[in-house]
């Protein structure tokens, strides 16, 4: 039993209309979203806000993070050909100014999904010419040629999450490897036009220095935005919170970040990843750094 959630926590779940309507389309189209898989807790106003994270090459994942709620499988179903089309039909039905599309790790294929994640980046561009695009990629295995695949695409943002601190990688990211992760960020910062994010989750038993010095790798290796939010415990299959970090520390983070020169520290209890991505997305192109 983990400990008892605080009120800066508790967030009221009201966008009962804007979620159906939302995931019927995507059922429809035979589309997955982050927000559903993960059971995030800002589904209700993100989908409130007509916007979505797509999951991309099916809703199965090939590896057991302690962390995550996406359902696994050793050998899940092939990649659907027609999803890099239906995730951009969607997209333009939603009308986003920015689209954020992830995936499930999929070791299995030989390119991790890379070419699928490129396809995808394609058919958004057709769609919605005037759109930015994010991905959050897996980390591919370390296959840097799988890396190049996405990055040729011309995503506008490439992002990889490093999710905690590397002492507890055994137990949090156990099929994952914090130095390779670092490794294909600073690859992407070398060898893109684009700009480079990562995220870590906070309350899984870290200390601050632990937090501290992970900022620090990740803007030696040229990472230009970083999101760090309060881990939730999505099931009782997963890992126990350790800690609820207060408010305050989170701003501490934010602070350290942008000292240490992100263009954007987007850091505080309910933030994810793709949370409120346009706005941390364009507040850097723009050369903004107070997300």
């Amino acid at each position: 039993m983990g400990p008892r959630l605080p009120a800066w926590l508790r967030k009221p779940e009201t966008a009962f209309v804007a979620l159906h309507e939302i995931k019927r389309e995507l059922r429809r189209l035979e589309l997955h979203t982050v927000c559903e898989s993960a059971r995030c807790p800002n589904i209700h106003e993100c989908f409130r806000r007509g916007t979505a994270t797509f999951m991309i090459l099916g809703d199965r994942c090939t590896r057991g993070c302690g962390f995550c709620a996406v359902p696994k499988a050793r050998h899940p179903a092939p990649p659907d050909p027609n999803e890099p089309a239906h995730v951009a039909q969607m997209a333009r039905a939603m009308n986003l100014r920015h689209v954020v599309v992830t995936s499930v790790n999929r070791d299995d294929l030989p390119d991790g999904g890379a070419g699928h994640f490129a396809e995808t980046i394609r058919a958004i561009r057709a769609a919605l010419p005037a759109a930015t695009i994010e991905v959050l990629t897996p980390d591919f295995l370390g296959d840097l040629e799988a890396v190049t695949t996405v990055l040729e695409a011309r995503p506008d943002v490439f992002n990889h999450n490093v999710e905690t601190v590397p002492r507890l990688y055994p137990r949090v990211r156990p099929q994952a490897r914090y130095e390779r992760s670092l490794a294909v960020l600073e690859f992407a910062a070398r060898n893109a036009g684009t700009l480079v994010k990562s995220g870590l989750m906070v309350g899984l038993g870290e200390r601050c220095e632990e937090v501290e010095e992970v900022l620090r790798d990740l803007r030696r290796c040229g990472v230009s935005i970083v999101t760090i939010g309060q881990y939730l415990q999505p099931t009782r299959r997963n890992l126990p919170v350790a800690e609820y970090v207060p408010p305050e520390r989170f701003e501490a983070y934010r602070e350290t970040g942008l000292r240490l020169g992100f263009r954007a520290v987007f850091s505080g209890p309910f933030v994810r990843s793709s949370y409120m991505a346009e706005l941390v997305a364009h507040s850097a192109l723009a050369g903004g750094g107070r997300a």
